[in-house]
């Protein structure tokens, strides 16, 4: 057993005359229990990565899932926002309940990365043949949770407090929704609206993202803003069609457009406050006219908006319809404009984060460094976090003597996962729930 260690509650909540004392929990099992399993967890990662399912069709992934939780001894429930799976552990002692988060869902991505358990898998994505491959991680984070529930179930007697098990489907968006104007039905908000926070309750959530581009092993976190909003914006031009040769005739949604997309870079550099973040506006596709000749009667764009602070996305996501409208009705043609929420900025819970740093060095082996920046993708885990204290950090996947730089990103269908790496995020969820119950139990005295 570790010797007691003060916990300045304090320097966490703002209390300065405040202290309290917990008992560090004895774990120095976590480590070599991880070990044990890690074949396992690479055998598990490795069939999920060869048998990659989209968002709202895991079906075999969440059969796996429940499987592996019942043999376990955990209760399940199954079917949760059509796919997902909940699992509950009672530990042995009394305390707090946590959650810890998984997605499992794969990519429309094309797999270039020449494993030997690469995917061959086609499925259909919004009513069209696509090829799938797991090219964001989500093969190993399901994986890396499976791995650390065998640890807890088999060392429940060191556990203080309830585990939830969150399997989430859908992260990604769902393959057979219009994602558009539905992207509020699946994933983390559906998981959300069918109580996996509350039933039971959850105190405080936990999960981690694999990322190219930092060494295998090393996790990094953040207090406070830690990966940025995401939005998307369908903007419609309707103009009036005529001959190539005849522009006056016409009332063309081209040359609106393209000052639309010139113009939507000044809600960035002219509209939002950049001394409180950053944001960037991309349209990435457009679609009008069919031949050369022919100044066509629609155009549609599609684009993504992210921020790294709230105040900030308010501001682009307010000021952008108006300023479509206005381009447009300048150049005579009819425009509409729809938003479309995927996630907030993500928030981690600063004392939170800072209460988690010792378990963190402790399952990376002195590896966890503070992110000096906010990441600049985004992750629906920023959703739980708005309804509870959460943290989620990174777990890098690209062993250490590669040139971190060029290791083919997520999304890419090159991207891989280090398998050395599993072992890390394993030892992270089960740290987290070991050193939880000594943090709520202190955060509790001085409410």
């Amino acid at each position: 057993m570790k010797p007691l260690f003060a916990v300045l509650i304090g320097s966490l909540l703002g209390t300065p005359s405040v202290q309290a004392w917990a008992s560090v929990p004895d774990d120095t099992w976590v480590k070599h229990a991880a070990l044990k399993v890690e074949d396992e967890v690479v055998r598990i990662r490795r069939q999920i990565h060869q048998h990659p399912e989209l968002g709202n069709q895991e079906f075999q992934t969440a059969q796996l899932v429940a499987e592996q939780l019942r043999e376990l001894g955990i209760e399940v429930r199954t079917g949760v926002a059509r796919t997902g799976v909940v699992g509950v552990l009672k530990g042995g002692k009394p305390g707090p309940v946590m959650g810890l988060r998984a997605d499992m869902d794969a990519l429309p991505v094309q797999e270039q990365t020449g494993l030997p358990f690469a995917s061959n898998t086609v499925a259909q994505y919004q009513g069209k043949s696509s090829p799938v491959m797991h090219a964001c991680g989500h093969d190993a984070h399901t994986a890396m949770l499976l791995g650390a529930a065998r640890l807890l179930a088999e060392h429940r007697e060191q556990v203080a407090g309830t585990v939830v098990f969150i399997f989430q489907p859908a992260e990604e968006g769902g393959a057979d929704i219009d994602n558009f104007t539905q992207g509020a039905e699946v994933g983390a908000r559906k998981m959300i609206a069918e109580g996996v926070l509350s039933d039971p309750p959850i105190e405080a959530l936990f999960g981690l993202h694999v990322v190219a581009g930092i060494p295998t092993g090393e996790l990094r976190y953040r207090p406070g803003a830690t990966m940025n909003s995401a939005d998307g914006v369908r903007i419609s031009l309707q103009g009036v069609q005529a001959h190539g040769s005849m522009p006056w005739k016409s009332k063309d949604p081209i040359v609106a457009a393209a000052q639309v997309v010139t113009s939507l870079q000044t809600l960035v550099s002219r509209r939002a406050d950049l001394t409180q973040g950053m944001a960037a506006v991309t349209i990435g596709s457009i679609h009008g006219g069919t031949a050369p000749n022919v100044i066509p009667q629609d155009l549609t764009m599609l684009g993504t908006i992210r921020t790294s602070n709230n105040d900030i996305r308010k501001t682009v996501l307010g000021d952008l319809p108006n300023l479509v409208e206005h381009i447009a009705l300048a150049h005579g043609v009819a425009p509409k404009v729809e938003l479309s929420e995927y996630a907030p900025v993500l928030m981690n819970d600063p004392a939170l984060t800072r209460a988690m740093i010792a378990a963190l060095q402790r399952a990376s082996d002195g590896k966890a460094a503070q992110l000096d920046y906010t990441f600049s993708a985004s992750e629906d885990f920023a959703h739980y976090a708005t309804q509870v204290p959460s943290l989620f950090v990174l777990l890098g996947a690209t062993p250490a003597g590669q040139d971190m730089s060029s290791a083919p990103v997520n999304h890419s269908p090159s991207f891989t996962v280090d398998e050395a790496t599993l072992s890390t995020g394993v030892r992270a969820h089960v740290e987290f729930v070991l050193a939880y119950p000594a943090y709520a139990q202190a955060h509790q005295a001085v409410r």
